[in-house]
């Protein structure tokens, strides 16, 4: 295993970490399981271990505290909060009354008195910033929290918490996390750019497409037993129905996606290697990116994954990638990870009073 450092925090983490959001009920339901997962982690060399407040209700941290009974300081520890975690008006959001509250949850489901990275798991725009940056500044100064990041922020947003974190003298977000693989590019346009220029770490999620860079998905082979696509339309449909668009064949994107796969699948397997290690190792060649995140659900699926932890693309792999999947592309609009809030219809056009004043002046 190779590390790498975290930004300028002198934290030096594992190319790749545990993802753990198949932790519980939404996932893998089998403790002892999801136990010899994180420890055949730690054994692998990671040392990054991810999870969130919300991950199947709050089990999965729960499953992750249990399972570093012994270990918790051989590893860079990160969890998340502002995602919906009850019915209440306040159980959500980056308020400085949610983050305090919900913090002090995660640290008993965690069995620890501090969380290595704390992430905004999205932006939360009816929350000013400052007061966002401040209950983290508070945290990081108490010692519950020795590191604050971001997920999903765009690159203007990234660039406004860095600055009102230097006028306001408060710590400063120092990783990003979000989704990175062959078919979501869109992060080169301008977030990775961004995090490079205020020297922010990345943590690379979803690089396998939610499974569709495994080649377990073709034209015309069905949805494959206890794959995530069974997964959504089940279970995670049920609470998650915005997740069905990934595996709704019946979209252009999707579409676009098993005709890609087909000769993603001819470029690895030419350059000696599986397309499920080639997608694990596509983040890595960024510079940008500090590590690759993978949310196994099974101990089997870490260690088929584990045997392409030394694969390097090279050049002219890389190359093939671009000529399949073009650089900055984004294959399917659902997979982008969430629902920008400026693009919705209300946030694009203006009042009709307002445009008729506009209109008479």
């Amino acid at each position: 295993m190779k590390y790498r450092l975290l930004g300028t925090t002198g934290v030096r983490v594992s190319e790749f970490a545990l993802g753990t959001m198949m932790f519980g009920e939404d996932g893998n339901k089998d403790e002892k399981e999801c136990a010899a997962i994180v420890h055949s982690a730690l054994e692998a060399g990671i040392n990054l271990i991810d999870t969130a407040d919300t991950y199947s209700h709050g089990q999965s941290e729960e499953m992750v505290g249990k399972a570093l009974v012994g270990c918790r300081d051989e590893v860079v520890l990160a969890s998340k909060v502002s995602l919906k975690a009850g019915d209440g008006p306040n159980q959500k959001g980056a308020s400085r009354l949610w983050i305090m509250r919900e913090v002090e949850a995660s640290l008993r489901r965690l069995k620890t008195d501090h969380i290595d990275i704390y992430h905004v798991h999205r932006p939360d725009l009816d929350a000013d910033l400052e007061e966002t940056l401040g209950a983290l500044d508070d945290l990081i100064r108490s010692g519950k929290v020795r590191y604050a990041g971001s997920s999903l922020f765009p690159a203007w947003y990234q660039v406004e918490a860095q600055w009102k974190s230097r006028i306001g003298q408060r710590y400063r977000f120092v990783n990003e996390t979000g989704p990175y693989s062959i078919f979501t590019r869109w992060v080169e346009r301008d977030l990775l750019p961004a995090l490079q220029r205020y020297h922010l770490g990345f943590t690379a999620w979803s690089p396998l497409n939610g499974g569709w860079l495994t080649g377990k998905y073709r034209p015309g082979g069905g949805i494959p037993q206890g794959s995530r696509a069974t997964l959504v339309h089940g279970q995670w449909g049920e609470h998650y129905p915005i997740l069905r668009q990934r595996f709704d064949f019946s979209r252009p994107g999707i579409q676009a996606k098993l005709l890609l796969v087909e000769r993603l699948a001819q470029i690895a397997e030419q350059a000696g290697m599986t397309l499920a290690h080639m997608a694990i190792g596509f983040p890595l060649a960024h510079p940008a990116v500090t590590s690759v995140n993978l949310g196994v659900r099974t101990l089997e699926q870490f260690k088929e994954l584990k045997a392409g932890f030394g694969v390097t693309l090279g050049a002219d792999v890389l190359d093939a990638i671009d000529g399949v999947v073009p650089p900055g592309e984004l294959v399917d609009e659902a997979d982008r990870g969430w629902i920008m809030p400026w693009m919705s219809a209300s946030a694009r056009r203006l009042p009709i009073s307002a445009t008729c004043a506009g209109q008479g002046a």
